[in-house]
């Protein structure tokens, strides 16, 4: 889908939804290599750079098909569903360069999917709005880091659902795209820190002296923000407190929503990679990068 990225520098503080000098952005359509996705009978690719993505339409509707589908069932191994989730993003990215696929992928998906892809192709429609400003210039100044793995981080946010009353569902929304849950280190262009993207003074009030470097306190925090502000009622109402951004809520709530429908689809965002588009294109920036 999109997928992002980055930082939203409003969260949690009311001053808008810029992000960290860079629009969020949809994957690229293309990556340079060799096959597409894993099958049953071969190792799953150890890369995203390994894959490719959809080069049509029917290719796209073939490719979400099998790719939602596979991340329902409960077989597949971890690497299995990390490379699921790369491919996922691939396809998804396909769709978001290609608006005009979008009627004739619809209508070649089952009915199982077509709801799945819809919701999510609608986040990354918000999440490239026009209102979320042009691409930058240039890269940001960010460090791109391993996330938690995605058991740690799941045991969080149900830690931070059963003491705020907010579905953890939501909380894992906010993460993937606030900093692609974990992976983006840099701060906002107002001064947002952390994995949940906190200004310093809403920390001071809902960060119970954690660190907000560390996924843990903060998500525990992002539960309190939400709660302290009606999301126990009005999930939307607190997401707008959050990041007052329209398009922001309906893309967290596009998200939550897939997750709260089968629980499974949180394995294919826990993979998806950080893609930033500059007015110089767009890349993948993998575990490890650091502007120099």
């Amino acid at each position: 889908m999109v997928l992002v990225l980055g930082l939203s520098s409003a969260c949690a503080d009311g001053t808008g939804p810029r992000a960290a000098g860079a629009r969020r952005a949809p994957s690229p359509t293309t990556t340079t290599t060799t096959a597409p996705a894993t099958t049953t009978t071969a190792a799953p690719p150890s890369s995203p750079d390994q894959l490719r993505a959809p080069g049509d339409a029917a290719a796209t509707a073939r490719e979400l098909t099998r790719v939602e589908r596979a991340l329902r069932r409960d077989g597949p191994d971890a690497p299995t569903r990390l490379a699921l989730g790369w491919a996922q993003q691939l396809a998804y990215g396909a769709l978001s360069a290609h608006p005009e696929w979008f009627a004739d992928v619809l209508a070649a998906l089952p009915a199982d999917v077509a709801a799945v892809v819809r919701a999510n192709h609608d986040a990354a429609v918000h999440l490239t709005s026009p209102d979320l400003g042009p691409p930058p210039a240039s890269l940001p100044d960010w460090t791109i880091e391993t996330p938690r793995p995605a058991a740690v981080l799941l045991a969080a946010y149900r830690e931070a659902e059963a003491r705020s009353g907010i579905p953890w569902e939501y909380l894992a929304a906010v993460h993937l795209v606030e900093t692609r849950m974990g992976r983006i280190h840099g701060n906002s262009g107002a001064g947002a820190q952390g994995p949940m993207q906190f200004v310093p003074s809403t920390w001071a009030a809902y960060g119970n002296g954690g660190d907000v470097d560390d996924d843990h306190d903060a998500i525990l925090a992002a539960g309190r923000f939400l709660a302290d502000h009606g999301g126990a009622t009005d999930i939307g109402r607190a997401l707008h407190a959050y990041n007052p951004s329209d398009d922001y809520v309906a893309a967290i709530e596009d998200y939550a929503g897939v997750m709260r429908a089968d629980p499974r689809a949180y394995d294919g965002y826990y993979a998806w990679q950080v893609y930033v588009t500059t007015t110089a294109g767009t890349q993948r920036l993998p575990e490890g990068w650091h502007r120099s």
